[in-house]
């Protein structure tokens, strides 16, 4: 059975375009900000959510997350929060909402709770960053009981015995790191990405999306040559950060205008 986060790429594939993806930190800059930025993302053209509850040690996440991570903490969000947040973003949007999370933020809620819970919202799945398949056996069983999509991260440094732990144990896309180091913009993405992306395919990955680093048009279409969606966060959250959510549509439409000249789809 084809996941809701897979139907979704796939169906951006069939209009000939390659999907686009779009990260917002929950509660920032304050809760019910931060719900209409993500309803203005997705019905500014993103085929899919990626919510990330704010954390105190994003050791991922570049400047312009850390600080808008900082204020959605300081500003009152919790862990309780995100569930009912989640489940708003989804009635009132058509598109997958994922939640990126560090692992321990779920470890200290109860794996098998948070499952539950995020499930019951209309929530489509996890981004876990911090932790592989090999460690996540509690999360594997959950995700498979409760339908939710579990995506693991596969980085250019990572091994052929690595890469097929991910793409055996990834349901939805493998989440491909585009270069080393923290999120946020670049001017020119690593070779590595695509080299990635290449590795992922020969070891059966269906679906790859590449996130980190991409911050433009350009940049998206760049990455659609060879992969089946392009995520972008920095950009999105600076964009709420100095315009607020009108400048998060007019970010996200500019980006997604990038998403028909790649969508090369080679191996589905």
């Amino acid at each position: 059975m084809t996941s809701r986060t897979a139907a979704a790429i796939d169906a951006a594939h069939a209009a000939g375009r390659g999907a686009f993806i779009g990260y917002l930190p929950l509660g920032y800059p304050d809760l019910r900000t931060s719900i209409e930025a993500a309803v203005a993302l997705a019905d500014a053209g993103a085929d899919i959510l990626e919510l990330g509850p704010p954390y105190s040690d994003p050791v991922m996440d570049g400047t312009v997350i850390q600080e808008a991570s900082q204020a959605a903490l300081a500003s009152g969000f919790r862990i309780r929060d995100l569930f009912p947040a989640v489940r708003e973003i989804a009635e009132r949007s058509n598109v997958p909402v994922l939640v990126m999370t560090y692992w321990n933020l779920v470890l200290q809620y109860g794996v098998d709770r948070y499952a539950d819970e995020l499930a019951a919202a209309g929530g489509a799945g996890l981004i876990t960053p911090d932790i592989t398949p090999d460690a996540a056996p509690e999360w594997i069983a959950a995700s498979e009981r409760t339908g939710l999509d579990r995506i693991f991260l596969a980085a250019p440094t990572s091994t052929d015995e690595r890469l097929e732990l991910i793409v055996r144990n990834t349901t939805g896309f493998v989440y491909t790191v585009s270069t080393m180091g923290i999120t946020g913009e670049r001017a020119q993405l690593d070779a590595a990405a695509r080299t990635l992306v290449e590795r992922l395919r020969q070891h059966g990955a269906q679906r790859c999306c590449v996130g980190i680093g991409i911050s433009n048009a350009d940049q998206v279409a760049g990455v659609l040559e060879y992969a089946d969606g392009a995520i972008v966060g920095t950009a999105l959250v600076r964009a709420l950060r100095d315009k607020g959510v009108a400048g998060v549509g007019a970010t996200a439409r500019a980006l997604a205008a990038g998403t028909a000249h790649g969508a090369a789809r080679t191996n589905a």
